[in-house]
C-alpha cells in the first residue's frame, strides 16, 4: 500500500477515521523554513465542518509536530505531522453492506477483511486533515519565494461561480478571508440554498472547483511522464471525491480553432508573457510563467440517507442500505483548502526537483 507522493518533496499520509489519529511525514524540506502554526491551525479550520452544509462531526484538529521542527523552523529532517481523532462514532458503520461510490467493495477484494472499515479507515476524507496540515507548511513556504495560490467553488448544484480575473492577487487574497470560498457571494448564497435543498430531500449535490498558482517562473516540469499537468493530476486524483481534471480552457478547446485556442506571446516590461491563457500556464508538459489554472470534477457525497440497491460481499447476497451516520450533503466546500495543499505539494516538489531544496528557502532566482 503505497501513501507516499513526491521525489524531491515527499508526502507521506498515514492513519484511518476512526483509528487513534491521522497524520503525515513531509520528507525532502530545506532547513531553514519558517512554520506558522497558526496559518496551519487556520487552514484545517478552513476545511473543518462549520454550518448545516457540512457534517455534524466536529473534530478540534489540534495537531502536534512531533519532528522535523526547532525553534519554529524545519530541521531538515522529516517533518511528522500528527492530528488525534476525538469525536468518532464507529456503530454508524457495518461490515458487509458495500456503500455505492465508496471503497468498501474494493478494499476488501484487495485487503482480504484485514482494513479498517470505520467510518471509511484509511479511505476517508478524514486523512485529508492530515494533507491539509501538510500544505499549512508548504503554502507560506512557496509565498515567500513569490508564488500564491488558491481555489473556489467554480460551480455546483448547477450554480456558477464567475472564473478568476484579471486581478488574481485581489481574487487570491478574498479567497483567503471566506469561509465559503466563491468570488461572487449571490453566487454562493444560491450554492448554499440548493446544497440544503439536497440535505433534506436526504441526498446530495457535486461541483467543480478552480484552482490558480501565481508566480511559478518559466522552466519548471518535464516532458511526457512528468509534466506539470502529469504530475497534479497524479496527486488530484489521489482524493476519493475527485473524478474530472482540465487545465486551462481544458475541454473547451475541442471545439476552438487553432486562431482562437493558441496563446500568443509578448513582451511587458521586459517579460515575455501570453496574451490569453487557454493552456493554462503549461505548454510542452513545462510552465510558462503564466498563472497555472486548473478545473477539477467533484462528485456528489456517496453517503447518503436514501435507500440504495447494493450488496453484501460477505454474504454474497443482493440487499438495500440506507446509510446513517454524519456526512456532508456536499463536500466541496471543505475539499478547496485540499487542493489548495495539493497544489502547493505538487509546485514545491517539482520546484525542489528543478532547482534543489534549498528553493524553498531561497527562490529560483538564486540558484
Amino acid at each position: 500500500m503505497k501513501n507516499s507522493f513526491g521525489q524531491s518533496v515527499c508526502l507521506t499520509l498515514f492513519g484511518e477515521s476512526h483509528g487513534a489519529a491521522v497524520g503525515c511525514v513531509i520528507d525532502g524540506l530545506a532547513p531553514g523554513i519558517k512554520i506558522d502554526e497558526d496559518f496551519i491551525a487556520r487552514q484545517l479550520t478552513r476545511r473543518r465542518p462549520s454550518s448545516a452544509i457540512d457534517t455534524p462531526r466536529q473534530e478540534k484538529d489540534e495537531f502536534k509536530i512531533i519532528s522535523g521542527a526547532f525553534d519554529g523552523k524545519t530541521t531538515g529532517t522529516p517533518l511528522c505531522i500528527v492530528i488525534p481523532n476525538e469525536n468518532t462514532r464507529s456503530r454508524d458503520y457495518d461490515y458487509g453492506p458495500a456503500r455505492p461510490s465508496h471503497a468498501d467493495y474494493s478494499a476488501y477484494c484487495k485487503y482480504h477483511g484485514y482494513e479498517d472499515f470505520r467510518g471509511g479507515g484509511h479511505f476517508s476524507g478524514r486523512i485529508t486533515a492530515a494533507l491539509v496540515a501538510a500544505g499549512g507548511v508548504l503554502i507560506p513556504a512557496l509565498e515567500g519565494i513569490g508564488i500564491s495560490l488558491a481555489t473556489h467553488i467554480y460551480k455546483c448544484a448547477g450554480v456558477s461561480d464567475r472564473a478568476f480575473g484579471e486581478d488574481l492577487a485581489g481574487d487570491i487574497k478574498a479567497l483567503s478571508e471566506k469561509s465559503f470560498p466563491v468570488l461572487d457571494d449571490t453566487s454562493g448564497e444560491e450554492m448554499t440554498r440548493r446544497i440544503l435543498q439536497a440535505r433534506e430531500a436526504a441526498d446530495s449535490v457535486g461541483g467543480v472547483t478552480e484552482t490558480v498558482i501565481c508566480g511559478a517562473p518559466a522552466g519548471v516540469g518535464e516532458p511526457w511522464f512528468d509534466s506539470v499537468e502529469s504530475v497534479i493530476s497524479h496527486a488530484v486524483f489521489s482524493l476519493g471525491g475527485v473524478k474530472g481534471i482540465e487545465f486551462g480552457a481544458g475541454f473547451a478547446v475541442a471545439d476552438m480553432r487553432g486562431s482562437r485556442c493558441n496563446d500568443p506571446f509578448r513582451v511587458e516590461d521586459g517579460k515575455i508573457i501570453t496574451t490569453t491563457n487557454n493552456n493554462g500556464g503549461v505548454n510542452g508538459g513545462i510552465t510558462n510563467g503564466m498563472p497555472i489554472v486548473f478545473r477539477c470534477a467533484v462528485k456528489p457525497t456517496p453517503s447518503i440517507a436514501r435507500p440504495q440497491d447494493t450488496v453484501n460481499f460477505i454474504k454474497n447476497e443482493n440487499t438495500r442500505l440506507s446509510i446513517h451516520g454524519r456526512h456532508d450533503p456536499a463536500i466541496i466546500r471543505r475539499i478547496c483548502p485540499v487542493l489548495d495543499s495539493v497544489a502547493a505539494l505538487c509546485i514545491a516538489d517539482m520546484l525542489s526537483a528543478r532547482y534543489g531544496t534549498d528553493v524553498l528557502t531561497k527562490g529560483a532566482d538564486e540558484r
